[in-house]
């Protein structure tokens, strides 16, 4: 999901990945080179947003919970690069800067997102900067006409014939990683006019696939990664996904096989911060009696 900005150079053999509607492109990187760079939101107002709260489910076993992360976190919903089958994520602070002319009330609703995420996903530190040099994630708010033509201009004709004819992206993210599997780089471009649902839905969806959850799959009905499936809203189903990847047992580079050895331990922090962060009716209680093995 690397994106090649003008100000930023990229060596790369990527993968690339997407969505029907939304896409999430990842590149890896053999080197990047810089010249510059719970709170509650007003996304449960939103009739769409509400209705889709309201039949949410929110007790998952074990294993629903572990085979969407592998499926999510391990994927690529299109791939360039060889297939590398490790994690990847950010592993230093995440700042966002937001490249937007006039964009008062979309600027606002991004941050909104960005303190939401923050507030659910446990050890992520991540929040919004007016610096840009100081910036490892930029997000791009634009018209939907300018969609395509900002995407040549991040990723080339080339590139960019590519991902419009096997993703047709109505949003796209992109990471750029190192050899060692850190994200160094994020990229997240967003429609300002494809109405209130679209916009929040894609920018949860993009943001969070930015930073790590990079694959799409059609076979978990549960989170937003899917073709599918538009939430609006940071579900339960994605806010286990998130704390397991952002938990420190979780590096960046480990196989598959490392991060099952450490999970059982990682999904009993993973529940009780879920639990107490989100009411009894979005997150199991402690009494619930779902099945967890």
């Amino acid at each position: 999901m690397p994106i090649v900005l003008s100000r930023v150079r990229f060596s790369f053999a990527g993968i690339v990945a997407s969505k029907a509607r939304r896409a999430a492109i990842a590149l890896g990187l053999a080197t990047v080179a810089l010249a510059g760079p719970g709170c509650a939101s007003a996304n449960a107002e939103n009739p769409d947003i509400a209705s889709r709260r309201a039949a949410e489910r929110t007790d998952f076993t074990n294993e629903e919970i572990r085979e969407g992360f592998f499926k999510i976190a391990f994927g690529a919903e299109l791939q360039i690069d060889k297939p590398a089958g490790r994690v990847r994520k950010f592993d230093e602070p995440v700042r966002i800067f937001v490249e937007a002319a006039g964009e008062t009330q979309r600027r606002n609703e991004l941050a909104n997102v960005v303190a939401d995420i923050r507030s659910r996903v446990s050890h992520l530190d991540i929040d919004l900067t007016t610096d840009r040099r100081a910036a490892n994630f930029v997000v791009r708010l634009v018209p939907e006409r300018k969609l395509n033509s900002t995407i040549r201009a991040l990723y080339g004709s080339d590139r960019a014939r590519q991902i419009q004819k096997e993703l047709k992206p109505e949003c796209l993210s992109g990471i750029g990683k190192d050899e060692s599997f850190r994200i160094r780089r994020a990229e997240v471009i967003l429609p300002v006019d494809a109405g209130d649902f679209t916009f929040l839905d894609c920018a949860y969806e993009e943001l969070l696939q930015a930073l790590g959850a990079i694959n799409d799959d059609a076979s978990v009905p549960w989170t937003m990664f899917n073709d599918d499936v538009q939430m609006g809203f940071f579900d339960v189903y994605d806010q286990y996904l998130l704390n397991i990847l952002y938990d420190p047992r979780v590096t960046p580079g480990m196989t598959r096989d490392e991060v099952d050895a450490v999970l059982p331990d990682i999904l009993a922090s993973a529940r009780q911060w879920v639990r107490e962060i989100n009411p009894p009716r979005r997150a199991e209680s402690e009494n619930s009696q779902v099945d967890r093995n």
